[in-house]
C-alpha cells in the first residue's frame, strides 16, 4: 500500500508527458525498487500488463486511483487554523485527490466566523451540528500539542474515523479509527541519525587504524 502512492505520481508524470506505456522496469527505477517487486504489487490489483509492451499507463492509473479509495468523494475537516491548519484548507492537493475541505473547526474567537475558500470556520462543540448534515470521512489535527487529543476525542464523537494528526503528541484513539501521524520534527531526527552516521564513517576511513603501541611483535601485555 504504502508503494501505490508512488507509483501513482510517476504514473501521472508519464500521462502528463504523453507516455501512453511503461515497463516494470522503468517504473521500478523511478520508484526506486526492483522490477520484480513492481510486478508482483500491481499484480495484486489485477492482470494488467503485456508481455512486451507493459502497462497502460492510463488504465493503471484508473485501477491504483480505484483500490487507493480515490474513484470516490471523502470529505476532511481541519481541527486548528493557525498557519498550517490555513495553508492545508487552500490546498489544491485535497481536491485534485477527491478529498474535499467541508468543515474548519478553532477555539478561537478572533477566527471563528472567518471564511476561508467559501467554509466558514467553526467552533469544535458544531461538529455535531455538521455531522448532521455532512458525514466527514477524515479529520486533520493542526492544533498545538496540548489540545490534540481532546481534539480526537470530539472528532471520533462525531464519527470521523480516520485522522491525521500533525500535532506534536501521541494520541489514544479506538481500535476502530485509523491514525496516521505527520511529525516533521521525528523526521528530522530520523535523518540526523543518518547524517551522523555517515560523516562519522567518513572520519573512521579518515583515520588511521592503530593495532597497538608501545609493544613489539610477540610481546604480551
Amino acid at each position: 500500500m504504502a508503494r501505490l502512492p508512488v507509483y501513482q505520481r510517476i504514473l501521472e508524470e508519464l500521462l502528463r508527458s504523453g507516455t501512453p506505456t511503461v515497463s516494470s522496469e522503468l517504473l521500478g527505477a523511478a520508484a526506486q525498487v526492483n522490477a520484480a517487486k513492481v510486478r508482483k504489487d500491481l499484480s495484486l490489483l489485477g492482470s494488467f500488463g503485456t508481455r512486451g509492451s507493459g502497462y497502460d499507463v492510463a488504465f493503471l492509473v484508473e485501477q491504483i486511483d480505484r483500490q487507493l479509495g480515490l474513484d470516490r468523494d471523502w470529505a476532511v475537516v481541519i481541527a486548528g487554523i493557525g498557519n498550517l491548519g490555513r495553508a492545508l484548507a487552500r490546498s489544491q492537493g485535497f481536491a485534485a485527490r477527491n478529498f474535499e475541505v467541508v468543515a474548519l473547526v478553532d477555539t478561537d474567537p478572533a477566527i471563528i466566523g472567518e471564511r476561508i475558500d467559501d467554509v466558514e470556520v467553526c467552533h469544535p462543540d458544531d461538529l455535531p451540528t455538521i455531522v448532521a448534515t455532512t458525514p466527514l470521512a477524515i479529520g486533520v489535527i493542526t492544533t498545538p500539542a496540548p489540545v490534540a487529543q481532546r481534539v480526537a476525542d470530539l472528532l471520533v464523537d462525531a464519527g470521523v474515523r480516520s485522522i491525521l494528526n500533525f500535532a506534536p503528541r501521541v494520541l489514544d484513539v479506538p481500535d476502530d479509527v485509523l491514525l496516521r501521524y505527520v511529525d516533521l520534527s521525528m523526521e528530522l531526527q530520523v535523518m540526523s541519525f543518518y547524517q551522523a552516521r555517515r560523516i562519522d564513517d567518513e572520519a573512521d576511513e579518515r583515520m588511521p587504524r592503530i593495532r597497538s603501541i608501545g609493544l613489539s611483535p610477540g610481546t604480551r601485555a
